[in-house]
């Protein structure tokens, strides 16, 4: 139980991971203006087990206007909690970056492109998941959706909001 546990932890890290950082890439100005604090919840699919409720908080800071971005996120439901941080680089289109899950040790790569009307399509590696993620933002709203088949958390949606100062 605790490595199946294990497993769904690092999982949902990942999924919660790239929901911050790969939403904070879409464009230069989006780039900048995430800096803050964002919340929300949604949902968690194991692959073996019934969706179960997560809730999120992210703090953006930006560390090169434009071009790069660190994070800081916990996410947690009734079972279990993440504390994950991450670097993402733009270049123009394109972004990369790597997360680091620090209760667990976990890490990994992040890679994809975005587009001016808020659309992120990337691909998230680590030792134990592969994920795809489609990422819309609107404003102060953030949808994620990520699907690992396979992996033990098979789906994962997440709506944030950016929270007023």
């Amino acid at each position: 139980m605790s490595l199946k546990l294990s497993v769904k932890q690092r999982s949902l890290g990942v999924a919660c991971l790239a929901l911050v950082t790969l939403s904070s890439s879409y464009a230069e100005a989006t780039l900048d203006s995430l800096a803050g604090s964002w919340s929300g919840m949604g949902s968690m699919k194991p692959a073996d087990g019934p969706r179960e409720k997560v809730r999120c908080k992210v703090a953006y800071s930006v560390t090169k206007p434009g071009r790069s971005i660190t994070l800081n996120l916990r996410c947690a439901s009734e079972a279990y909690k993440m504390v994950l941080s991450a670097n993402m680089e733009q270049n123009g289109a394109d972004f990369s970056g790597n997360w680091f899950e620090s209760e667990y040790r976990q890490g990994g790569k992040i890679y994809g492109t975005s587009a001016e009307d808020g659309l992120i399509e990337a691909r998230i590696e680590g030792n134990t998941v592969a994920a795809l993620v489609t990422i819309r933002t609107k404003g102060n709203h953030q949808s994620f959706v990520m699907d690992a088949p396979g992996a033990w958390v098979s789906q994962v949606a997440i709506e944030l909001n950016k929270d007023s100062k």
